[in-house]
């Protein structure tokens, strides 16, 4: 997954070193309140020991650090594997000057346009690695494509930690039945998603309900009919052509009387620009009352998923996304952008065709994925 920017970025890191001089770009920095053996602490583990950690030794000057107390170091500085070459405190560094960072932001923000990230998104990246570059210290015995690539990731990792939304601890809270909405257009996925959220909270020994909305297809019933049966969950169906509304009250009412502990509603995906549709969501959310409303957008759409999720939420406020066929998506364009287009999070990902293909989001997921530190 995200394999072309993957392979954009990962290229781009590694002519970083050449469309750049580090002789020319960075600048050293005087040694600040460190003694001659800090210093030689400093040089011997530049790619180890940060300052922070050397200023803890300063007061015993004579005291030599252990290989242990190294090796403890070394791991605590390590982010994805990787070395942490930024210098948190004063000491010897060296600095990265801003004037000819602009040819290689530019390369970027053309990778990341070429991606399908938002425009909006693009820009507030450009502008965190370029913070990130510029007025900070980096470690001796770090390269250039080094410090460049965890300022992008860092960046990066700013951008996607906006809104963070942990499903299960937010279930916890909820009074029974809890009541989650599902929306977006036909093809997405958003009939599968929800069961295998259905199976996935069945496998929490939930009592789950679907209640099949989708009354637009007589299609769209029968599909989540079959899923229920599969999974083993109830249903609350009526025929085709009957008002959504009326079937999400009766799936809420069935769920309040047998004491059940989730109602998961499916609703009609016909496009955003649909009126008719839109009105409809509003009665459902009127009638049922979700303390949950989930856009189910398809990766691989690109910005026009991000656009599909602005119409709806700008129709009934949607409170999280989940991402589907997000193991076929080269690009990433989406799942960079759509949750800080819109100010909603991911809450999941589905990424294959089998019940148990979903993963809660995190940014950390999606930066293990996009630089490369995944065990294929």
């Amino acid at each position: 997954m995200f394999g072309s920017l993957k392979s954009k970025l990962k290229d781009f890191f590694s002519k970083s070193s050449e469309k750049l001089d580090e002789n020319s770009i960075t600048r050293e920095e005087p040694v600040s309140e460190l003694t001659a053996s800090d210093a030689t602490i400093t040089r011997s583990a530049a790619t180890s020991v940060s300052i922070t950690e050397i200023s803890k030794v300063s007061s015993e000057p004579e005291r030599k650090l252990s290989r242990k107390e190294i090796l403890k170091l070394d791991k605590k500085q390590k982010t994805f594997g990787e070395v942490d070459c930024l210098i948190k405190d004063s000491g010897i560094g060296k600095k990265i000057k801003d004037d000819p960072l602009d040819d290689l932001l530019d390369n970027l923000e053309v990778i990341l346009l070429e991606s399908d990230v938002a425009y909006p998104v693009v820009q507030e990246i450009i502008l965190g690695v370029r913070n990130n570059l510029t007025g900070k210290k980096y470690k001796h015995g770090c390269t250039l494509d080094q410090i460049v690539e965890m300022a992008v990731m860092e960046s990066v990792r700013n951008v996607l930690k906006v809104n963070s939304f942990d499903f299960d601890e937010w279930f916890k809270k909820q009074q029974k039945p809890v009541i989650i909405m599902f929306v977006g257009i036909n093809g997405t996925g958003k009939t599968t998603a929800i069961a295998k959220i259905a199976n996935r909270l069945k496998n929490q020994n939930k009592n789950v309900v679907l209640a099949a909305c989708d009354t637009f297809r007589a299609g769209a019933i029968e599909q989540l009919d079959i899923h229920a049966s599969k999974i083993g969950v109830k249903i609350v169906k009526q025929s085709h052509d009957a008002d959504p509304a009326s079937v999400a009250f009766d799936a809420v009412e069935h769920a309040k009387s047998k004491r059940k502990d989730v109602v998961l509603i499916d609703t009609a995906g016909r496009m955003q620009t649909n009126n008719n549709l839109m009105a409809e969501m509003k009665k459902i959310v009127k009638v049922a009352r979700p303390d949950l409303k989930i856009f189910v957008g398809d990766s691989l759409a690109g910005n026009d998923a991000v656009e599909q999720a602005r119409a709806f939420n700008e129709t009934i406020s949607i409170d999280a996304i989940i991402l589907t066929k997000i193991d076929t998506d080269a690009k990433g364009g989406a799942a960079l952008s759509i949750a800080k287009t819109i100010g909603k999070p991911i809450a999941f990902v589905c990424n294959g065709q089998e019940y148990e293909d979903i993963e809660k989001f995190n940014a950390e997921w999606m930066l293990d994925r996009l630089f490369n530190k995944e065990k294929e």
